[in-house]
């Protein structure tokens, strides 16, 4: 009798909700939540104590936000465009994969407001108004996605766990995720991922080599020191 490969360890970071054991490595998507979570606390933080005449600190914070919406976007999009339709053709359960889809629905509106909002408030346009309503709404997002991450690491990863091999998982990875990153964004991309990670975990991403990491970490360094600079007191 041939005996079965064991699992992959699954990576378990700092605001995780669950890490469903079986034959899928899923480190890249919880370095990517991981991100998204700690960036939520820190716009949510700082919208509430950036004076709204602060021009140029909104600025540094709508350009900030512009690049974690973008990212958010395109790993939502991926996700309704290729890994749902293909959990679904396996037999995965449809209503898991339908109410994961519609919480996407929910955030798509509440990263809209939020970037007017800022919009608004770096051109000078916005006023206290404004200021009150970005200050708002950066708390549903971060309450509305928190609970959407929390839902796909738990009943969504044990549909991937259940119905898709380690090899599906890299050509979804390859062919689609990926896909939606030109060569000049993805070393900012992995430089966002890997601020304020250990390297041990920046090891852990997708289709890794020595070279990713460094480049990784270095630009990890990079998005640390300008997150700095933007959230100041909010970090």
């Amino acid at each position: 009798m041939t005996a079965t490969a064991p699992y992959p360890t699954q990576l378990v970071l700092e605001g995780q909700y669950a890490a469903p054991e079986g034959p899928v490595d899923l480190a890249g998507m919880y370095l990517m939540h991981r991100a998204f979570r700690r960036d939520l606390t820190l716009f949510t933080q700082v919208a509430g104590v950036v004076p709204t005449t602060d021009r140029a600190r909104w600025q540094l914070v709508a350009r900030r936000f512009e690049f974690f919406s973008t990212v958010l976007h395109k790993h939502h999009s991926g996700e309704d465009r290729a890994l749902w339709p293909l959990l679904a053709e396996r037999g995965a359960d449809a209503t898991v994969l339908d109410a994961l889809e519609a919480e996407h629905a929910v955030i798509d509106p509440l990263l809209a407001s939020v970037r007017a909002d800022l919009r608004a408030l770096a051109d000078g346009s916005g006023d206290a108004a404004t200021h009150g309503r970005v200050a708002r709404t950066t708390v549903e997002l971060r309450d509305a996605l928190t609970a959407h991450l929390a839902h796909e690491e738990s009943d969504g990863m044990t549909l991937v766990q259940q119905h898709l091999t380690h090899e599906d998982w890299l050509r979804l990875d390859e062919e689609v995720f990926k896909k939606d990153y030109t060569p000049r964004e993805i070393p900012a991309v992995a430089g966002w991922v890997a601020s304020g990670i250990p390297t041990e975990a920046v090891r852990r991403m997708p289709g890794v080599n020595a070279l990713l990491v460094a480049v990784a970490v270095f630009m990890g360094g990079r998005a640390e020191r300008r997150d700095a600079r933007i959230f100041g007191g909010a970090r």
